[in-house]
């Protein structure tokens, strides 16, 4: 579990927690089974209640909490390139000190899973982002028309990321009845019946099993994505999750020769056993948040300059079904300068108010003359 660990762990925790919403997201709409990559419409996308979303796999969670590391990403550009320093508000939050820990970055990614920009903000900006995604993952942006792109300080700074995967699994799993899930009825499940002896349980490494509230498995697909799922996750953070399940795992190694002459640590987890069956409920949801609580602090650049966050947004669109599952997720963040703004401004000098005066030779300490005038028509 080295390639991928921290994007599989997006995709785990989203199961994980997805789950517990999972009722509530089926009485909305009928999942859709994920094709090969078609161009996307339109979509309107909001948040949902009773869904959080954390910026970090540091951040506490309660249930019906996702997570996605791609505002991570620009948060990683704008410490690194521009800020070139930590971010520090005044007073400092929690979710920035993990943010600038860099828990995730695109080591974690396939180049060809992601697209990045930082630039000037501008409607040609804008336009070469469209293109951009759009030559790419044959995309859409849900997020770049709710910034403001004209009229920008040369000082401002616009940054952009988009995560796009899809996956499917070798061979589609069962459908299976529509089931409870602690108080819910009729939830839609896929997964593997008990009298399955086929190739289906190939797809499926079993983790660690304690006991039937007690477990995790990996469902394995045809390209280079895990699915990781834990029923009874402990931790407080997603990261604690994570960590527990890979401390929990039972898995052997072996040393097979490769083609190079050379030997590899092959990893063998367990199996599903004969009469065992497998039951996952179908996924779907589409969130978009703004980070208002990061919004409007300023911060300071290592150069001295003064800037703070305009807008920040993020979405995540996540599927999951018996063929496979699809993520998509845009994070951007509009920086503004704020130094400039304090240069260029106008003072005005107007004693029009209860001031002081004083008179002091030129040289010396103290003055001979000290007033202080509150009521100007008693001097007048």
């Amino acid at each position: 579990m080295k390639k991928l660990i921290l994007i599989i762990v997006s995709i785990i925790i989203l199961i994980i927690l997805g789950v517990f919403t999972y009722s509530q997201i089926t009485k909305k709409t009928e999942i859709e089974e994920p094709n090969k990559p078609t161009s996307s419409s339109k979509t309107s996308l909001s948040s949902t209640e009773g869904i959080t979303t954390v910026l970090t796999l540091d951040d506490e969670i309660t249930d019906n909490t996702i997570w996605c590391g791609t505002f991570q990403l620009i948060w990683n550009d704008l410490k690194n390139d521009l800020a070139k320093q930590d971010i520090v508000f005044n007073p400092q939050l929690k979710v920035v000190e993990n943010l600038n820990k860099e828990t995730f970055t695109t080591k974690e990614l396939s180049e060809a899973s992601y697209y990045k920009k930082i630039g000037t903000p501008s409607l040609k900006l804008k336009e070469e982002i469209e293109k951009a995604i759009k030559d790419k993952f044959n995309e859409t942006s849900d997020i770049l028309d709710d910034f403001d792109w004209e009229n920008r300080d040369p000082l401002d700074y616009f940054l952009y990321v988009m995560l796009k995967k899809e996956f499917q699994f070798e061979k589609a799993f069962e459908e299976l009845e529509n089931g409870k899930f602690r108080d819910y009825d009729n939830v839609k499940y896929f997964g593997i019946k008990s009298d399955e002896t086929g190739e289906l349980k190939q797809q499926v490494d079993v983790l660690y099993y304690k006991s039937k509230d007690d477990f995790a498995v990996k469902l394995r697909t045809k390209q280079e994505d895990e699915v990781i799922l834990c029923k009874n996750p402990e931790g407080k953070t997603f990261g604690e999750i994570y960590n527990n399940i890979l401390d929990k795992t039972e898995v052997k190694v072996y040393n097979m020769p490769n083609n190079q002459d050379n030997y590899e640590a092959i990893k063998v987890y367990g199996e599903l056993k004969e009469g065992e069956l497998l039951k996952v409920p179908n996924i779907k949801l589409k969130e978009k948040n703004e980070i208002t609580e990061i919004e409007d602090k300023k911060f300071l650049f290592s150069n001295g300059e003064v800037y703070s966050i305009e807008k920040a947004l993020q979405t995540i669109e996540f599927e999951l079904d018996r063929t496979g599952g699809k993520i998509k997720s845009e994070a951007g963040m509009m920086v503004k300068n704020e130094s400039v703004a304090i240069m260029d401004e106008i003072r005005e000098f107007s004693i029009d108010d209860t001031f002081a005066i004083f008179l002091i030779e030129k040289g010396k300490d103290k003055p001979y003359f000290a007033g202080k005038i509150n009521d100007i028509t008693k001097f007048q």
